[in-house]
């Protein structure tokens, strides 16, 4: 009777998983059928939505490469992602470090009023930072976005990282002190090999945030030219009617590397967050 019970317990618990897990995984498959549907399978009503009723076709690849500037909303993405995450690590690491080895109790709640900044939603911010960005005379540039995306990203990587460095032993620190490292040398050489799992979820978090943010993307940027994919794609793949393929297409593209990251350091970004949390 007990084991019953315990394979019933077992059994309903894989039904759920396996539930979340279709729900989840439903979205690419949809991309996925969309993107090489030809047109008339499409748009036939009687077609199976499900299926590949005609043979697949690469047509609306061609058509997101060649006819649109998606190639360049690809370009735009990653180069505002990847100044996002440089100036993320170049401020949070020192801010928790600091804020974790040295602060003290007044440190811990510094932290906390830190991260309650990030908590703060980002369309109660956007007319103050709109006249920054006025001011600055950085509108209809990338620029914009790479100076506000860190007001987002910074707060929750420090408070993050500093649970990170918290969990680190001070002796290990002390010992390179004693071999002769500075302050400095010791968290580069020593401190931050230890943290890469806090650091690689840093690296994720605001990359994936620069990736889809839309509000500020939006309100910032008005050239095509200069649009990223998260404004690109749904603003200028729609026309006269949706163009289904190409945006689904759009869509599944740039989410494809960032599954693989997430899947790549899935144990260090899990551990990354919770040692953030619980420290």
């Amino acid at each position: 009777m007990a084991s019953l019970k315990r394979l019933g317990k077992r059994g309903f618990l894989y039904a759920v998983v396996s539930f979340f897990a279709l729900f989840s995984a439903f979205p690419f498959f949809w991309m996925i059928i969309t993107s090489f549907k030809s047109t008339h399978d499409l748009y036939t009503l009687e077609n199976n939505p499900f299926l590949f009723n005609e043979p697949p076709t690469l047509e609306h690849l061609h058509h997101l490469f060649f006819d649109t500037l998606f190639v360049k909303y690809l370009f735009n993405t990653f180069f505002v992602g990847l100044m996002v995450v440089v100036i993320t690590l170049v401020l949070a690491v020192p801010a928790a470090y600091s804020l974790a080895r040295w602060a003290g109790r007044w440190g811990e709640n510094l932290a906390i009023c830190i991260f309650l900044t990030y908590l703060v939603p980002p369309t109660l911010l956007f007319i103050p930072l709109s006249r920054v960005i006025g001011v600055l005379g950085l509108q209809e540039s990338l620029w914009s976005l790479i100076l506000i995306y860190p007001t987002f990203t910074i707060p929750f990587c420090t408070w993050l990282l500093m649970g990170f460095f918290k969990s680190i032993p001070r002796d290990i620190e002390e010992q390179a002190l004693v071999d002769g490292y500075s302050r400095i040398g010791a968290m580069v050489r020593i401190i931050l090999p230890l943290s890469i799992s806090g650091l690689l979820t840093v690296v994720v978090f605001a990359f994936t945030l620069s990736m889809h943010e839309f509000i500020y993307a939006l309100a910032f940027i008005s050239s095509s030219s200069l649009k990223t994919v998260s404004i690109g794609v749904p603003t200028e793949l729609i026309g006269e009617f949706f163009e289904w393929g190409p945006l689904m297409a759009g869509a599944l593209i740039p989410s494809i590397p960032v599954a693989i990251l997430y899947t790549l350091f899935l144990d260090r970004f899990i551990a990354g967050f919770t040692l953030g949390a619980i420290k």
